[in-house]
Formats: C-alpha cells, sequence, structure tokens
C-alpha cells in the first residue's frame, strides 16, 4: 500500500497568504488545515511559516519520525535523539525576477543509545530508506 497526500482546494489569501487542506488517504485518513506566508522580503504579513520552513520542518521531521519508529522495530533503544538540517540553494537574479537551485542538503543525527554502534548505524540507514523526503533528495 503506498502513502497518498491530496491538497485542495487550497487558497490564496490576503496578501502572500496561502491556506491548505492537506488529506492523507493511505495508509490513513488525516486532515490538517495548514498555511504558509511570506515575510516582507515578498510583501508578506508573516502570519504562518514560508514554505521553506515547512520543507526543513519536514525533512527533519520524517526522519527523526522514522528513527523512532524504527528504533522500535529494530530493537534498538534510543536514550536521546537530536537532528539538525542544513539548507543551501544558489539565488540569481533574472530580470525583475530570480533563479533558485538546490545546493547543498547536510543532516546531522546524533543518537544517544547503550546499543553497539553498529546496531545504530543500521537504525540510521533504514531509517533514511524510509523517509520519503530523504528519498526524494
Amino acid at each position: 500500500m503506498s502513502p497518498n497526500l491530496d491538497t485542495a482546494p487550497d487558497r490564496a489569501v490576503g496578501r502572500m497568504r496561502n491556506e491548505m487542506d492537506v488529506r492523507m488517504v493511505q495508509p490513513m485518513q488525516e486532515r490538517f488545515d495548514m498555511a504558509t506566508d511570506e515575510g516582507a522580503f515578498h510583501g508578506g504579513e508573516a502570519t504562518a511559516p514560508p514554505p521553506l520552513a515547512h520543507f526543513g520542518t519536514a525533512l527533519t521531521g520524517c526522519i527523526m519520525t522514522q528513527i523512532r519508529a524504527f528504533a522500535r522495530r529494530m530493537g534498538v533503544t534510543l536514550t536521546g535523539l537530536e537532528v539538525e538540517a542544513r539548507i543551501e540553494w544558489d539565488w540569481a537574479r533574472k530580470d525583475r525576477v530570480y533563479e533558485t537551485a538546490p545546493r547543498s542538503f547536510a543532516i546531522d543525527v546524533a543518537i544517544q543509545s547503550d546499543d553497539p554502534p553498529e546496531a545504530v548505524e543500521a537504525l540510521i540507514r533504514a531509517a533514511k530508506k524510509g523517509c520519503f523526503f530523504e528519498q526524494t533528495l
């Protein structure tokens, strides 16, 4: 069974605010109201996180969730977990707009566990393969 996610109808409201109706339809059914906005740079009012903040949160949240879910399945005990992501883009002005391109993605995972390092490393490898965002990158 493949996970499916739908968004619709999504609406542009305010200056730069977007409101989305996000529905997870497989393997479970969940619904979330989410919003994005931009700060002054794009003429927004910063009433919600910008899309790039959601992207970074989704990336780190996904890998953290998979580590904790897979730790139970793989019998690895976690006493601590921290993840730090650094995401960099190139940005170039093109007339009145700009173009971007990804430069680098770095994800540092710090796990505290009394289990053997080999078990923790196997957990990280499995979690990376189970994280949709990690696999998309």
